[in-house]
């Protein structure tokens, strides 16, 4: 069996919006697809983020987030919360991973830098 991990699809209520929100949050590229989707490209290794419109608002939690690690886990959060992202509790109680939301609501979680 061969398989190669090659998506990461997220759905959307505005594509572009979302994927451009991302692309300044990762600093991947972002290019439309022909199906009018819209994929961030991902360094060498990793899988690419592909956004696809669906017409609903999400609701509940999610049940698989991002987990994204820093240099400077504070600096990170600061930049983050500065393009739109805001605090979310799933109840994740006092931990030393930060909980966000984009701005359409989907969690992700940063966590404290690694040496």
């Amino acid at each position: 069996m061969t398989l190669r991990f090659s998506d990461v699809c997220i759905d959307a209520r505005d594509v572009r919006a979302l994927a451009s929100w991302w692309a300044a949050v990762l600093g991947w590229p972002a290019e439309d697809t022909d199906d009018g989707d819209v994929v961030l490209r991902s360094p060498e290794g990793a899988p690419d983020w592909l956004f696809l419109e669906v017409p609903e608002d999400k609701t509940g939690k999610n049940r698989i987030h991002f987990d994204l690690t820093p240099d400077d886990q504070q600096a990170e959060v600061d930049r983050v919360l500065g393009l739109g992202a805001r605090h979310v509790d799933v109840g994740q109680g006092d931990e030393s991973w930060v909980v966000l939301a984009d701005p359409e609501g989907n969690e992700f979680c940063i966590l404290s830098a690694q040496d």
